[in-house]
């Protein structure tokens, strides 16, 4: 079977959807199928193209047997709301009219965000009558409302349009949780139409690193004996709220010595938020905070192995609208989770049912600050969440992507039942 993805991110990137989309096609490839990718040139997160990316139409890269096509589009400096718009725009019109040009796929499968890309992918299948599988990462203008990042009003009655259209046209509409898709539902969508397929459980160094000592991973940060580290690695974006973290860190540094626990914090990573927190620590670098760049896959391991808990956070309101990946592979490295998030998300009820972590309410700093504290003076919670890890290994590879593929196939035709055999009734919690 021919396949094409269709998504704004793809490999180098090392976070994100980039990754996800990486995986699918060379697992696809693998099994014999056609696949191709067409994608932007590579800007995520740092939100910059390469030098020698810059200015230039398009380029086909082949990386691990999948083709994969690059498109010009826009990539803003500076990340607004009106810029993020251009730039997804960019992409759809430049890679819609390419793909036009190319040989037709028995399945397209678009990547969401960006959400235009179902109003181009109407357009390319019809003309080349094929299908499309649209594929939700992110419900996106409903995380935009709730972020404050677009007014409701005719702007945001034209994204809704846009999403209603994306799933009417579309073969199967699929999400990664199962609250995503309650969502998805509510809009109108028919059940018969969607399909569960959750991100899986990445191999990557965090997992398949050589076991080396806490100890020293603790050197390699100049993290002191004795220090509880609370650990955030990944996008620095609007949608984690991170200033969150530097609150509980002032909090924590305005208790008085004789009653303070040591409380350490890394910040890991690159994104729109940056800035911003790179002035706030200027501001107050009496904090115990650092902030890392976005570290390599080694790094990367060795800052989960010399932590103590990971930090996921997100948004007052955006929980339901998307799941964040890195919980996997936080969990994948045996290490507990404290969340920020709200009650209601995906990510607090994982928390609860999985039983390796604790939830905190977004905006709630000196609920975060007091539950760092408790941890500091008392290590025997996390070694009960850390325990129940193991959770996360029901999002294996071996359980998801052969379902991807069972969708795939349905959608093109090739076999008569749309709907795959269902996932274990833990997969994603309801």
């Amino acid at each position: 079977m021919k396949i094409i993805l269709w998504g704004i991110n793809y490999a180098p990137e090392p976070i994100g959807i980039a990754p996800f989309n990486r995986d699918l096609c060379e697992y696809l490839a693998a099994r014999g199928h056609e696949v191709a990718a067409m994608t932007s040139f590579p800007y995520y997160p740092h939100w910059r193209k390469e030098r020698g990316d810059r200015g230039r139409w398009s380029r086909t890269d082949l990386i691990a047997g999948v083709r994969v096509h690059r498109c010009w589009c826009y990539v803003p400096s500076v990340v607004t709301s009106l810029g993020r718009i251009v730039h997804e725009l960019s992409f759809g019109l430049v890679s819609a009219v390419q793909l036009l040009f190319r040989p037709r796929a028995d399945i397209y499968v678009v990547v969401s965000p960006p959400l235009a890309l179902g109003f181009f992918a109407w357009i390319v299948t019809a003309l080349k009558r094929s299908r499309y599988v649209f594929h939700v990462q992110d419900l996106q203008p409903d995380a935009a409302v709730e972020l404050g990042m677009v007014r409701r009003g005719w702007f945001t009655r034209a994204l809704y349009a846009l999403e209603r259209l994306a799933y009417a046209k579309a073969a199967v509409v699929s999400g990664i949780s199962r609250g995503m898709m309650t969502a998805i539902r509510a809009k109108g969508v028919s059940g018969a139409k969607l399909v569960l397929l959750p991100n899986w459980l990445r191999t990557d160094a965090a997992a398949s690193a050589p076991a080396k000592s806490r100890a020293g991973a603790r050197g390699r940060f100049g993290v002191p004996d004795g220090t509880l580290l609370a650990v955030y690695a990944g996008n620095l974006g609007r949608k984690q709220s991170l200033e969150i973290l530097m609150e509980a860190a002032y909090l924590l540094a305005a208790r008085s010595p004789a009653s303070a626990v040591p409380i350490h914090f890394i910040i890991a990573g690159d994104g729109a938020a940056r800035p911003a927190l790179e002035k706030s620590l200027a501001a107050h670098p009496q904090l115990g905070v650092r902030l890392l760049p976005l570290l390599c896959d080694d790094d990367y391991a060795a800052l989960l192995r010399a932590a103590d808990v990971a930090l996921i956070t997100q948004a007052a309101g955006t929980g339901r609208f998307f799941f964040p990946s890195k919980l996997l592979s936080v969990l994948a490295a045996g290490l507990p989770v404290v969340a920020v998030a709200d009650a209601t998300s995906e990510l607090a009820r994982a928390v609860r049912e999985g039983g390796f972590g604790c939830a905190v309410q977004p905006g709630d700093a000196i609920g975060l600050a007091e539950v760092l504290r408790r941890l500091g003076r008392n290590r025997a919670p996390l070694e009960a969440w850390s325990a129940a890890t193991g959770w996360a290994r029901q999002f294996s590879r071996e359980s998801i992507l052969p379902r991807f593929e069972q969708v795939l196939l349905a959608a093109a035709g090739e076999k008569q039942d749309i709907q795959p055999p269902p996932l274990p009734e833990a997969a994603l919690p309801a």
